[in-house]
């Protein structure tokens, strides 16, 4: 299964949860992350995290949620917003009819002080994140989508 998560900047936030799904998902999930105006570079606090975590950060980038709209992008089962303005702002329409929801994360990226205040709001962040992606894992119905090779099996 697909999963979007969306934020403004797609910097932090959205980026965090990317990362973490796709290490905690097992290859049940593939995860993305995506930005309404995105930023154009990861959070150096979001990747220095990751990289203390031991989760993988090669390939993650800041772009736009355009990017999962267009033909030939990969079809979503599940978007998620993780900011409040992202929630807000008009999404654009995405194929297949995805699942939606919005998760309200405090901002780490705009967490003020010392270098240690802000590595801690990241470490909220991610660890909010967690939790919420932990229970979706454990919640989200085990589907094989036919058109990509597999029977349509739903687990209770």
């Amino acid at each position: 299964m697909n999963v979007l998560f969306l934020c403004t900047g797609n910097s932090a936030r959205s980026i965090l949860a990317e990362a973490y799904l796709n290490a905690a998902g097992k290859g049940r999930f593939r995860a993305y992350s995506a930005g309404s105006r995105p930023v154009g570079k990861v959070n150096p606090l979001a990747l220095d995290l990751l990289h203390k975590k031991g989760f993988p950060t090669a390939g993650l980038r800041s772009k736009s949620w355009n990017e999962f709209a267009a033909p030939g992008a990969p079809r979503i089962d599940y978007v998620f917003t993780v900011c409040d303005s992202a929630a807000a702002e008009q999404c654009p329409l995405w194929p297949g009819n995805p699942a939606t929801g919005h998760w309200s994360i405090a901002d780490p990226a705009a967490a003020a002080g010392s270098d240690r205040e802000r590595a801690s709001a990241f470490e909220a962040a991610f660890a909010d994140l967690k939790a919420r992606i932990d229970r979706f894992i454990a919640s989200a119905p085990a589907v094989m989508h036919p058109e990509r090779g597999g029977a349509e099996q739903r687990s209770e």
